[in-house]
């Protein structure tokens, strides 16, 4: 598995992919602003010329946050969320990041396994957090966890 990181340039790659991954996609120029931002980063799994899966953090004053994670359909269940799940956590934890927080769908159950596998515990709940096309709004659940200072 080939982990690379990602620039603004394949801001357009990555708004494809999220729109595969999420009902409620963000846009090129969304992701763009998001990557020149202080200490955003984004790291990913490319296959054959296209993004397979990829994740964007952020990692500033002593704390990160994973931004959003998104894995093609045909892709999933093999690994790479979990690959950049961790790469994106060293990362941070080398910038100095202590704690990481994120946001995740009441009702996504796949990526709740997969964080609460990482050790990732919840800390809140954000009302009616994510907008859907079809049906109600969908609650947020905050997950969070310490990060290994050494980055291991």
């Amino acid at each position: 598995m080939n982990l690379i990181t990602l620039t603004a340039e394949r801001a357009p790659d990555m708004a494809a992919l999220h729109a595969l991954a999420f009902e409620t996609p963000w846009d090129a120029p969304a992701i763009s602003a998001l990557l020149a931002g202080p200490g955003v980063f984004a790291l990913a799994v490319e296959g054959g010329g296209r993004l397979e899966a990829f994740i964007l953090m952020r990692a500033i004053a002593g704390e990160a946050e994973i931004l959003t994670l998104a894995t093609a359909p045909g892709f999933r269940r093999r690994g790479l969320a979990r690959a950049l799940l961790d790469a994106g956590l060293k990362l941070s934890a080398q910038a100095g990041a202590e704690k990481v927080f994120l946001e995740v769908a009441h009702d996504n159950r796949a990526a709740i396994d997969l964080y609460q596998d990482c050790d990732f515990r919840p800390t809140g709940r954000r009302p009616a957090y994510y907008a859907r096309r079809s049906g109600p709004p969908a609650d947020a659940i905050v997950l969070s966890r310490a990060l290994d200072p050494t980055g291991a």
